[in-house]
């Protein structure tokens, strides 16, 4: 299962079009909330979780999605679970995507630690180890995936898919988007 974690004042776009794009794919994806099951975004957005984070067992995981926005963000932080989750894939060598502002988790864990990585601007510093690359919208280095905001949402969805699946099925859901 594909967990994508959400916490109030998440970024609606960057949590809502990786797991639209994924079950487009057919890929199990599970909207986590952390604290409720109805967790209400930074545009007043209110989703209905899949399940809360209590709910979540490790040993389901084959990746986790950890959204931007504010203060989403310092919220998944905060989360002893979301923490788990993140120590659980890290540790197990399963992808781990975070977009926005989100990546600053990662650095502050020591994750991204002499990998390439994004994010959103005003954020490169929390990026601690990484060769922070600011012309990129989204980048994959081994098992993270970073992308730098919400007009990224969609080349974060496609390289989350080119990691899980493939760089035709990405291409795929592009040209049945009309993107390509």
């Amino acid at each position: 299962m594909i967990a994508v974690f959400l916490a109030n004042g998440f970024e609606e776009i960057e949590a809502l079009t990786p797991v639209d794009c994924l079950r487009r794919c057919e890929k199990e994806v599970r909207t986590v909330g952390v604290g409720s099951r109805a967790i209400t975004g930074s545009h007043g957005i209110t989703v209905f979780c899949d399940l809360i984070a209590e709910e979540l067992r490790l040993e389901d995981l084959e990746m986790i999605i950890l959204p931007g926005g504010m203060p989403g963000t310092l919220n998944l932080e905060k989360s002893p679970i979301v923490q788990k989750a993140i120590d659980h894939c890290a540790e197990n060598g399963l992808p781990i995507a975070a977009i926005c502002a989100a990546p600053s988790i990662l650095g502050h864990k020591g994750l991204l630690q002499g990998k390439k990585a994004t994010c959103y601007t005003g954020f490169e510093d929390q990026l601690i180890g990484a060769e922070v690359l600011t012309d990129h919208p989204a980048v994959t280095d081994g098992n993270i995936i970073t992308a730098c905001g919400m007009g990224a949402a969609l080349e974060f969805s496609c390289e989350i898919i080119k990691k899980l699946i493939s760089e035709d099925r990405a291409e795929l859901l592009l040209k049945a988007l009309n993107k390509k």
